[in-house]
């Protein structure tokens, strides 16, 4: 056990699960039994709560494991993540300020919601919405599995359900604060997570290269390592069969992030489109702290680190790099702040997750489907509920499946939420899509992309199936015949998935429109997407 790390550790956790419970008062409205309040914090935060509150949902305590692990294993490939953090923010711009306009005139919580109002469908509404749900459970899973590697760093590696047991009690804990504060709890707390974050980084990246002789030498010694694996594919820069996949994942990974219903709920929850337009500015920041903290995989090699055996599966968890690299390089006070640093990064985007997924079930299908009249306060105690269903699903997933499958299953998530794009994305611009062409190419893009990720096997893993989201061209095929056989060049699979989407979205719209099928109704008008926070349109918050 590191008795140091884990009182500090321990002590930072104790202030913010204080901070947990009191921002149920912090910008109070008048009652938190209403989802505008409980679920989108009032829908009144500023440029700064915003900023920590979207950067704490975006950059998650998986990402400050993850992609330095990916690095350390995989070399280059692991900085897909850089581009795709770039290029996020020009591509949302002016798509999240559409959103958060129209939502604000209809009161629309959901990603849902949207597309309930703009196609007058409830199955739709109900595919982005089981989508959304779905999508997100793994990846709180994932924030479980970073605050595992912490634990299990600082000594707390037993095996069975008691192995879990520090992961239950800070969930238990998380779990209570959000039920009773809603989205004001992560908004306060990613202040605390944040500010910890960039302090870790920022002294690991001037303190390390320093001792190791410098970054040429860790580039060095990392490509050293790199040449000796039997793969020859890793490296510290890509090789000629990983740059497609490399470039299709980011470009697809920035499509899919803000389709996620926790992004969404973020940009909601903020005051105003001024609010929105600078955090599109500012947030890259977060990007720059990535980069940094990528280049931690390289220093861990340089470093000599062992990835810790995790002693329910056997197996060696190369999530337990950046946590073991901190616990062998810095003082024992100064690596306590660092796990605690990785462990609230996870509880701030679980929580928001939650919420997220919670305002979905509540909204499109609880109030939807089974009680119509359900009351703001039905709502709102159905979406805490919820709120709880869905973390300790997540617990689930991590106590009874492999860890490895719930990355995988992320993966699978990434693949989903984009088959939303033309559904909620594009329909921002233009209804041009027919309503039964949008449900189509839903089905053809989720349908094709999961049976390309089921055909994906890892031998070296002993996996025949969902291995990975990395498809050769070569195993490309369409009802038999295969544009690229015997290509070895790697492509994402949300890439392929998505463009079936649309090809078939549009074949069915130009045939429904041919035929006159009907096409619901829209409820939004064309100057509902420019309505800012002064203007009389916006829906009154909180309203019963």
């Amino acid at each position: 056990m590191q008795w140091t790390e884990l009182v500090v550790f321990s002590a930072l956790f104790l202030l913010v699960t204080v901070l947990g419970f009191v921002a149920a008062k912090w910008k109070a409205g008048d009652t938190l039994d209403h989802l505008d309040e409980w679920g989108l914090g009032g829908r009144k935060f500023g440029s700064w709560i915003t900023w920590f509150l979207v950067g704490g949902d975006l950059y998650t305590a998986y990402t400050f494991v993850a992609v330095p692990a990916l690095v350390f294993g995989a070399g280059a490939m692991g900085f897909f993540a850089l581009p795709y953090t770039v290029i996020l923010y020009p591509i949302v711009f002016l798509p999240l300020v559409r959103m958060w306009s129209v939502s604000r005139v209809h009161g629309y919580v959901t990603p849902a919601d949207f597309v309930r109002g703009r196609y007058g469908s409830h199955w739709l509404a109900l595919l982005v919405a089981i989508t959304g749900i779905v999508a997100t459970m793994p990846y709180i899973a994932l924030q479980l599995v970073g605050l595992e590697a912490v634990l299990r760093t600082m000594g707390l590696n037993g095996s069975g359900i008691l192995g879990h047991l520090p992961l239950f009690i800070a969930f238990v804990i998380l779990a209570l604060y959000t039920y009773q504060s809603g989205l004001r709890a992560p908004a306060l707390i990613a202040f605390v997570k944040d500010t910890l974050i960039y302090i870790v980084i920022l002294v690991a990246v001037i303190y390390l290269p320093s001792k190791f002789g410098g970054w040429g030498a860790i580039f060095d010694s990392a490509q050293a390592k790199y040449a000796a694996t039997e793969s020859k594919a890793d490296g510290i820069i890509l090789t000629a069969n990983n740059q497609l996949q490399y470039a299709t994942l980011a470009l697809g990974s920035a499509l899919a992030l803000f389709l996620y219903p926790h992004s969404l709920t973020g940009i909601l929850a903020s005051r105003g489109r001024n609010v929105i337009k600078r955090n599109m500015v500012a947030l890259p920041a977060y990007s720059l702290l990535l980069g940094l903290l990528a280049m931690l995989g390289f220093v861990a090699i340089s470093a000599g680190v062992k990835p810790i055996t995790n002693q329910a599966t056997g197996r060696p968890d190369t999530n337990t790099i950046v946590p073991v690299l901190f616990g062998q390089e810095f003082p024992g006070w100064f690596a306590g702040v660092a796990f605690a640093a990785i462990a609230i990064g996870a509880l701030v985007p679980a929580a928001i997750m939650s919420i997220a997924a919670a305002n979905l079930w509540t909204r499109n299908i609880y109030k939807e489907y089974l009680k119509k009249d359900a009351s703001p306060a039905q709502e709102a105690k159905q979406a805490k509920l919820a709120s709880l269903v869905v973390k300790f699903g997540a617990v689930a997933f991590i106590v009874f499946i492999d860890p490895q499958f719930s990355i995988d299953l992320q993966l699978i998530g990434g693949v989903m939420i984009l088959q939303t794009l033309p559904a909620v994305a594009i329909a921002l611009y233009t209804r041009w899509f027919h309503l039964w062409g949008l449900i189509a190419g839903w089905i053809v893009g989720m349908g094709y992309g999961m049976w390309l990720l089921y055909n994906i096997g890892n031998p070296a893993v002993g996996k025949a199936h969902f291995a990975g989201s990395a498809l050769p061209l070569g195993k490309l095929s369409l009802f038999g015949w295969e544009p690229f056989a015997g290509s070895v060049v790697q492509i994402y699979v949300g890439a392929i998935a998505v463009v079936a989407n649309l090809l078939v979205a549009v074949v069915v719209t130009l045939i429904a429109k041919r035929t006159r099928w009907s096409n619901g109704t829209d409820e939004t008008q064309g100057d509902d997407y420019h309505v800012d926070e002064d203007s009389d349109r916006v829906k009154p918050i909180a309203v019963h």
